[in-house]
């Protein structure tokens, strides 16, 4: 029978890893049994094309803590993540790759992290065996932009293996490749994240799904995120100083002309290029801080319409009457 209300939930996205689950599953089993609680383990299947599928159900027909989610085509990682956060029941909920590189040996540690009152905690690989070149290097690359961009202090984004208290993955929106983002994502609303030393081991059977195609659609979305961090709530601060900027250079830029034509020269002979130029920048300064007044309608109408506040709760602490403690709801 199915744990009625599990503790943890450890969410795997699969996609063609045969030669892996069933290994995973016997160390991940034996692992949060020795720590202990109700648990359940959320596999989500990535459309695999291998034999999968079958064994995941074999797999659950015979343990019902096994929950099996089968996505209609392959959405990606980010995807599946999204998918098995919504179906685990966990207080707490672990993610994690289906290949091996996680050592499920690790969760304790991950776990401890949270107890010592974080909201995440983030595995961090600290002897990376992958190819230097086409995996040591981009990731630190990556990781140093992310964190000027951010401001999110981690030294490892990428890695799949985190804990999460499960309010914090609920209410977030995944999309493209924001699974490497999360702490990000959560650091806005005020989570508080922590680091901790994983193993990083090699992959137990398959091939690999990660490469260097993948960056540029990294770097796109870090530009979206690092937007998300800094002009979620206030668009026009961006548009508006975008917009500002090109205006006030397409003015002096109209100025300067206004004033050599008033000496009598032939403007559109001697400068039109320039002219040119001026007008664009002065209509791209409207454009901006149009799109910057859209912008704010819009963020106004999405907190409106979904009864959103702008802001998170982390505990309300009030006092029932003038004798009796504090209380934390």
């Amino acid at each position: 029978m199915p744990p009625a209300n599990p503790e943890i939930s450890v969410v795997i996205p699969v996609h063609n890893e045969e030669r892996n689950l069933l290994r995973l599953y016997d160390r991940l089993v034996s692992t949060l049994e020795q720590q202990g609680g109700a648990f359940e383990i959320v596999a989500v299947d990535d459309a695999s094309s291998d034999g999968s599928v079958g064994l995941l159900k074999n797999l659950a027909h015979n343990d019902g803590r096994l929950k099996v989610v089968l996505l209609r085509r392959n959405f990606g990682q980010t995807a599946a993540l999204a998918a098995g956060f919504e179906h685990a029941q966990g207080a707490v909920i672990v993610a994690m790759d289906g290949d091996l590189q996680h050592a499920p040996e690790d969760i304790p540690a991950l776990l401890a992290k949270l107890d010592e009152g974080y909201d995440i905690a983030n595995g961090r690989r600290e002897r990376r065996i992958d190819n230097l070149l086409t995996r040591r290097i981009p990731s630190r690359i990556a990781n140093a932009c992310i964190r000027w961009i951010s401001g999110v202090e981690l030294r490892d984004f990428g890695g799949t293996f985190k804990a999460y208290r499960s309010e914090v993955v609920k209410n977030l929106r995944l999309y493209g490749e924001l699974h490497r983002f999360i702490p990000v994502l959560a650091a806005m609303h005020g989570a508080r994240i922590a680091e901790v030393p994983i193993r990083n081991c090699k992959r137990g059977g398959g091939r690999s799904h990660y490469g260097l195609g993948r960056t540029v659609r990294v770097l796109f979305d870090l530009l979206t995120v690092g937007f998300l961090v800094r002009y979620l709530t206030r668009p026009m601060h961006f548009f508006g100083a975008v917009g500002f900027a090109c205006g006030g250079a397409g003015a002096a830029v109209l100025a300067y002309l206004l004033a050599q034509k008033m000496r009598g020269m032939h403007i559109m002979v001697e400068h039109g290029p320039l002219l040119i130029a001026g007008a664009v920048l002065v209509l791209t300064g409207m454009q901006m801080v149009c799109t910057g007044l859209i912008g704010e309608m819009l963020m106004r109408t999405y907190f409106e319409s979904r009864n959103r506040a702008a802001y998170d709760v982390r505990e309300v602490i009030s006092k029932a009457d003038p004798g009796a403690p504090y209380l934390v709801k």
